[in-house]
């Protein structure tokens, strides 16, 4: 069989682009929209890739396309892009009764970018349960909340519903019409949005840990958070608190004056929390500055933690590219952190994920720059926000030309599968032999 002939790399990429034909379909079946809507196949083409990669750019309106039908199909297939198809798939194997083999744990080891074989299927439980729990338990609360705001409870519900489900996916996605700018003076709703768009972005290692810290399951022993889970945490955060504080200074002068604290503080918080991936916007972005729309651009492109919904090159990545910047200035070979020694090979991959992505991206802005009308600040946002499936935009997608909404598409895509993946698409078969070695030589550098 063809299949067996390809690597686990290859499989999980054509798994991606299965599910891309099935959104795609779904997407395109007349009860999905609204009466005397236009919908090209470039459009549907893009929104399913959006929708699977759960970015949420968009080159129509959700509110105005999408029926009720559709919006449900929509939110199906945002939680299939956003717990991934082998996590999806496990359930389905499980569900048929069939035995998870090596070759099934070697795509979920891949898909999910563990570094062992061993507790891979009760890893996709526990993924899955912990993803629906929050997704119902934050349909509920905003459900129930947005009756004041509906006149109806079917339409409050189906708002929370929604809303749960694009905020924990990260997926961007909006059926207000206008994202959450309505409860820019809502401040529970906001809070729930991010913790929801947190949850969903921390990575789901972290998540199971905490679970495990909470219900006491240490076997015994002294509980003790994994080295990824610590460097992951630390690094998201101080990346949200960071950004919290680098967007209030850079706009203190400019949208923030005149704001009262507790407004100009949410405006930046929401902003900040919303790069990590989730894509959804309490005000217009066009209103910052363009040292503001830069800075966000850099939080996008870095992008959520590894094993989560989110794109860009991952919180790790980047926290491993700064731990080698000052451990290589201080002259040490070996990094250090946590009372833990850091793998040579993870360094190793940390810097060929960021070298490739910033290629990436800096090609697809050149493209665009030739192909589009648009500012340079404008191209640079919306690339690096597809690349960190973040979906937030400066309103120039609906416009796109059929060769920009490709590049957009194929970086949203690159984004959800992830650079490791690409990378092994590229190199083959991970772990060859090396039989002999040439004699070493040092080259000038710097």
């Amino acid at each position: 069989m063809r299949l067996h002939k390809l690597s686990p790399a290859q499989i999980i990429v054509s798994f991606y682009f299965i599910a891309v034909t099935i959104a795609v379909s779904l997407l395109s079946l007349p009860i999905a929209h609204k009466e005397d809507v236009e919908w090209a196949f470039i459009d549907a083409l893009f929104t399913a890739v959006s929708a699977v990669s759960v970015t949420g750019l968009t080159v129509v309106s959700t509110a105005d396309t999408f029926s009720v039908p559709g919006v449900l199909i929509l939110a199906f297939v945002l939680q299939f892009g956003g717990i991934g198809v082998m996590t999806l798939g496990t359930f389905i194997w499980l569900i048929m009764g069939k035995k998870i083999g090596l070759k099934e744990r070697q795509l979920i080891m891949l898909d999910q970018n563990q570094s062992n074989l061993s507790g891979l299927v009760n890893l996709m439980r526990q993924i899955l349960a912990i993803i629906i729990i929050i997704e119902i338990l934050g349909a509920l609360i905003l459900g129930t909340y947005f009756l004041k705001y509906f006149p109806t409870w079917q339409e409050a519900y189906l708002q929370g519903f929604f809303a749960s489900i694009s905020a924990t996916t990260n997926g961007g996605f909006d059926i207000t019409g206008s994202s959450l700018i309505p409860f820019a003076n809502d401040y529970f709703v906001q809070f729930i949005n991010m913790l929801l768009i947190i949850l969903g972005a921390i990575g789901f290692p972290v998540l199971i840990e905490v679970k495990d810290f909470l219900t006491n399951k240490t076997d015994g022993f002294r509980f003790r958070f994994s080295l990824f889970t610590k460097l992951t945490s630390i690094t998201f955060f101080l990346l949200i608190i960071f950004g919290t504080l680098v967007i209030i200074l850079l706009e203190m002068k400019n949208f923030f004056k005149g704001m009262v604290w507790h407004e100009a503080f949410f405006y930046a918080l929401f902003q900040s929390v919303s790069t990590r991936s989730g894509g959804l916007a309490t005000m217009d972005v066009n209103e910052f500055s363009e040292p503001t729309l830069f800075f966000l651009s850099i939080l996008m492109f870095i992008g959520a933690s590894p094993s989560s919904v989110g794109g860009g090159i991952r919180t790790t990545t980047f926290a491993l590219n700064l731990l080698f910047i000052y451990h290589f200035a201080k002259g040490n070979r070996h990094i250090k952190i946590f009372n833990r020694e850091l793998h040579e090979e993870d360094i190793l991959k940390s810097l060929a994920i960021s070298m490739l992505a910033l290629i990436l991206c800096f090609t697809a802005t050149l493209i665009l720059l030739i192909t589009e009308p648009f500012p340079l600040i404008s191209i640079i946002f919306e690339v690096c926000s597809a690349f960190g499936t973040s979906g937030l935009s400066m309103g120039i997608t609906p416009d796109l030309s059929t060769v920009g909404k490709c590049i957009i598409i194929f970086l949203m895509f690159v984004g959800r599968i992830g650079i490791i993946l690409v990378l092994f698409l590229l190199g083959g078969r991970r772990e060859k032999k090396v039989r002999y070695h040439y004699p070493k030589e040092r080259v000038i550098i710097g």
